[in-house]
């Protein structure tokens, strides 16, 4: 039987861990706070982040990273990317040379403009595989059938054994070897995500989300085809799948964020009182950086980024996107 870790506590990262003990697979759970260790040793339950779901006693909670990090085959990385480069600084001595690290981040690192997958092989040697795709936790947790996409190189010995160890009756993984295309299309999506939360938020109907969604895809598309990824990617699940769950869904954090900006508030007001990370805020600003330096027309995430970053009004956001120059749907962005 496989021993696998499960780095980051959240909810997603709680979740994944107790899929893969509900299979009696050994697996310990790392969490940053000492609290949520200690839930779940005592009631089998992350109160904090996934309230309500009774973890398998396969599960084993710790908070002793390099322990965590030395001990398993299979090493999952479950914390938002702004947090991976500090976490694979303190453990990645600890990983053992044969072990698999799968990356389950959707994000892009604020300064390097890298992927969690590009950070990891900064720090280790080992063999990298994207864990993505369309997968609210909550949804996972109460077992609501999920397809998934596992990016991995397609030499690789580990895919099957990935596909299988995760597969469930309700979990269903494809893999995929485009590993760029299947991490930008999780990060990006985030950013359009927000977008369509502030057209929600400001009352601008589903004909807008709609055009708001399919436009946001041709700028994935284009950046993610600049920087190397191949175009059927993102009609996939790590693509359009994901895009338009987390546009639609009010189980996304990132949507909320852009609901909450389009009714009116604040970043710093949203950011204040919400628990988990939505990595579609910092991403918006790497994104934007990435089509400046790459020469690549992306004018949803930019307005995004100045939404969140520059304080723009998504009012003002939402005129300039109307107003720009009439183009072809297929051409010229």
């Amino acid at each position: 039987m496989n021993s696998i870790s499960v780095i980051g506590a959240g909810s997603w990262g709680t979740v994944l861990a107790n899929l893969l003990a509900l299979k009696e697979y050994e697996v310990r759970l790392w969490a940053y706070e000492k609290g949520t260790v200690a839930a779940i040793r005592q009631f089998r339950e992350n109160t904090a982040f996934m309230p309500g779901l009774k973890l398998s006693g396969h599960l084993i909670p710790t908070d002793n990273l390099t322990e965590a990090a030395g001990a398993s085959e299979y090493i999952i990385l479950a914390v938002p990317t702004q947090f991976t480069r500090g976490i694979l600084t303190a453990a990645s001595t600890a990983i053992a040379p044969g072990a698999v690290v799968v990356s389950a981040a959707k994000g892009i690192e604020r300064g390097t403009l890298n992927t969690a997958s590009t950070i990891i092989k900064e720090y280790v040697r080992n063999e990298v595989a994207v864990l993505s795709g369309p997968s609210f936790a909550a949804e996972v947790a109460a077992k609501k059938p999920t397809a998934v996409t596992l990016g991995i190189a397609s030499h690789s010995t580990h895919g099957q054994m990935l596909q299988e160890m995760f597969y469930t009756e309700y979990f269903r993984v494809y893999t995929h070897e485009d590993i760029v295309g299947v991490e930008l299309g999780g990060a990006l999506k985030n950013v359009i995500a927000i977008a369509a939360g502030i057209c929600d938020g400001l009352g601008l109907g589903l004909n807008a989300r709609a055009a708001l969604i399919t436009r946001g895809l041709s700028e994935i598309i284009r950046l993610g085809v600049r920087l190397g990824a191949r175009e059927n990617t993102f009609s996939g699940l790590s693509g359009l799948g994901d895009l338009v769950l987390t546009c639609t869904g009010n189980l996304s954090r990132n949507y909320t964020v852009g609901l909450r900006l389009g009714k009116g508030e604040t970043p710093a007001e949203i950011l204040s009182d919400m628990k988990a990370v939505a990595e579609g805020v910092e991403t918006s600003a790497s994104a934007f950086e990435l089509a400046q330096r790459s020469g690549v027309e992306m004018p949803i995430v930019e307005q995004v980024y100045r939404v969140i970053h520059e304080s723009k009004s998504p009012a003002a956001a939402v005129r300039e996107l109307m107003s720009r120059g009439l183009k072809g749907e297929f051409r010229n962005g």
